[in-house]
């Protein structure tokens, strides 16, 4: 008889809180809209690395990116009129940000200045852009989510060439959120929310893609939200639902389970330290960011442009 291992189950520690000088306990038109009203006082994502190993979140209803230092002290880096989500580096003081009502913006972490970058498509607004991943050639892959899902499965999966071609790749997805590429950057993996699941993306040679097919099914109110990728090639899942993050092996079968508190929303991941064998996890329905070291090193992103 062939029997699946139970995967290790550790508990996600606690690294740093949002201080409560920077909570904002009120109503917003994101909460109205996504959280049913409730006043939420922040809903921390986009968890990137600078070079000097400070961390960089977003926080969606307030349209704010914070710096947190390797001591866990918060600095506000930006505020403006926009709700930021996903977040990678363009360079060593630019992030790239997937900004819901702005599309893709800038910001400059010295000043905290925010400019347009690509806004719409062929003069259309995008429905509500959420994650991105850097290729090693400097393709950008991001997801237009908006508020897609199960009844209405017209989610996108864009490509942004380094010519500023830019490829709809997909057009069919309930609800795409999360980006990860593969080690060889042949497949890239998609968090699917409503459909509680991710999906396997092949990238062809000519640039098309083909045989999408579903990798990983999970269970629960929210499905997969960020992806990363370990150096092995494991795939790590942030569920918010659950307040897990899964790791996958090659076969999609959970070899790890990583567990929040009890309530959390874990919504995003990335790797940090010295040797990219921290895992930085955000709680967004805490507004802390926990995190747990692996024994297997993230892969290194690569800001191109």
């Amino acid at each position: 008889m062939f029997l699946i291992q139970p995967p290790q189950v550790r508990e996600l520690a606690l690294f740093t809180t949002l201080p409560d000088a920077l909570r904002k306990p009120e109503r917003s038109v994101w909460a109205d809209a996504n959280r049913g009203g409730t006043a939420t006082d922040s809903f921390l994502e986009g968890p990137v690395f600078d070079g000097a190993g400070n961390l960089y979140v977003t926080d969606i209803p307030w349209g704010r990116i914070f710096r947190i230092d390797p001591q866990g002290g918060w600095t506000l880096v930006a505020e403006y009129d926009g709700e930021p989500n996903g977040m990678k580096f363009l360079d060593a003081h630019t992030l790239l940000v997937t900004d819901y009502k702005n599309g893709l913006v800038r910001i400059d972490t010295a000043t905290g200045a925010v400019t347009p970058w690509l806004e719409r498509r062929n003069s259309e607004r995008f429905k509500g852009v959420n994650d991105l991943v850097f290729d090693r050639a400097g393709n950008l892959y991001f997801t237009d989510q908006g508020q897609s899902g199960l009844h209405d499965p017209s989610g996108r999966l864009y490509r942004l060439r380094p010519n500023d071609q830019l490829d709809l790749l997909l057009s069919n997805v309930p609800s795409p959120n999360g980006v990860a590429l593969s080690p060889d950057e042949r497949v890239l993996y998609l968090a699917v929310t409503r459909g509680n699941c991710v999906w396997r993306v092949p990238l062809l040679p000519d640039g098309s893609v083909a045989k999408v097919s579903q990798f990983f099914t999970s269970y629960g109110p929210s499905g997969p939200d960020g992806l990363a990728v370990d150096a092995q090639g494991r795939l790590l899942v942030a569920n918010p639902g659950l307040g897990y993050v899964w790791v996958l092996n090659a076969r999609a079968e959970p070899v790890e389970v990583l567990r929040g508190p009890a309530g959390a929303s874990i919504t995003n991941l990335a790797f940090g330290g010295a040797d990219r064998r921290t895992l930085y996890v955000t709680d967004s329905t805490h507004g802390c960011v926990l995190r747990a070291e692996m024994d297997v090193p993230g892969l290194a992103l690569h800001p191109q442009r």
